[in-house]
């Protein structure tokens, strides 16, 4: 009897996973007010960067070009990335610790693992554009022609889509007993499949071994056209050449530097004692400050974008 008790407690264990609880940072939450107002300030930073580089790029025909069409769908995809999880993120500011559905939860971990998976592949697409307009110039107008843009883009999407929908369908499929408190403070896969009560090996050796692929490939990808990019920019004759394109170039490099940082920490580090709370740090890095970077250090500090800026300034000042 004891046993059959047992066993009915640990079923409705096992099938109560209705909901769980986003922890956020406890140690801080006196601070929840502060922090709030400073995150919610980031975040409309972040959105209205993105949005201003989507706006002008599509309003003004000089920046019509392959490089600026990438860099528009990859202010869309971080748009939506970051509004997948900060909005969560200034609840439990504001109000501590913040209950979400269980399908809820899971939408959340899909719809973040799909959109950064897409970002990395995105972002190995720029290398690939910045490679092929500085290192093959006569070829460049050919082959990055729009239908080519629109495709790249859209085999970015397909790739993240196809990649994130088997761990996180086998991540749905998980019996979750005990504490449903996540130490995070959003539904990621790694804290998720450590609450499961399931045998966890598969899809814990699913997820490290898809993180490898995806960030391997867009890293070597993005070391081989910048290795190529450099060789080419040191022969070029012109000193205010050279500087011009290792500006663009370190532009890019320190947003890279910043995305793959993080990621590496958070998905490619080894199993430890303090490795959620240190992941909670990273994954701010990712959500918050990259995104909010992303608009100044990709475009808007760019002599194009002011100038496409100055020119729809005028044209308001005109139309009153």
């Amino acid at each position: 009897k004891e046993m059959e008790k047992s066993l009915m407690g640990d079923a409705r264990n096992r099938t109560a996973a209705q909901e769980f609880t986003l922890e956020g940072f406890p140690a801080v939450q006196h601070l929840g007010k502060v922090l709030f107002l400073v995150h919610l300030l980031m975040y409309l930073a972040s959105i209205t960067g993105n949005i201003l580089i989507i706006t002008i790029t599509w309003a003004d025909h000089h920046l019509q070009t392959p490089m600026y069409f990438f860099l528009s769908s990859f202010s869309f995809l971080e748009c939506c990335f970051i509004t997948t999880v900060i909005p969560k993120l200034l609840a439990i500011f504001l109000l501590g610790r913040q209950k979400i559905s269980f399908a809820a939860c899971i939408t959340q971990a899909f719809v973040f693992l799909f959109l950064g998976a897409t970002v990395f592949f995105l972002m190995a697409v720029l290398s690939l554009d910045r490679y092929m307009a500085i290192c093959q110039p006569l070829y460049y107008p050919t082959i990055m022609n729009p239908r080519m843009c629109s495709l790249l883009v859209t085999v970015c999407l397909v790739l993240g889509f196809s990649l994130m929908v088997v761990p996180v369908t086998k991540l749905s499929q998980l019996s979750f007993c005990g504490s449903h408190v996540i130490p995070h403070f959003f539904c990621d896969l790694g804290p998720l499949i450590n609450l499961s009560c399931s045998d966890i090996r598969s899809i814990e050796m699913l997820a490290f071994g898809l993180a490898l692929f995806i960030l391997l490939t867009s890293f070597i990808i993005t070391i081989i056209s910048y290795s190529n990019i450099v060789v080419t920019i040191m022969h070029l004759p012109s000193a205010k050449e050279r500087q011009k394109a290792f500006s663009t170039c370190s532009s890019h490099l320190i947003v890279l530097s910043l995305m793959y940082g993080s990621c590496v920490f958070i998905y490619m580090k080894p199993k430890g004692k303090n490795q959620l709370y240190s992941n909670k740090e990273a994954a701010l890095v990712n959500t918050v400050v990259t995104p909010m970077l992303n608009p100044v250090i990709y475009t808007l500090r760019n002599k194009q974008v002011h100038q496409a800026l100055r020119n729809a300034l005028t044209r308001v000042r005109l139309q009153k």
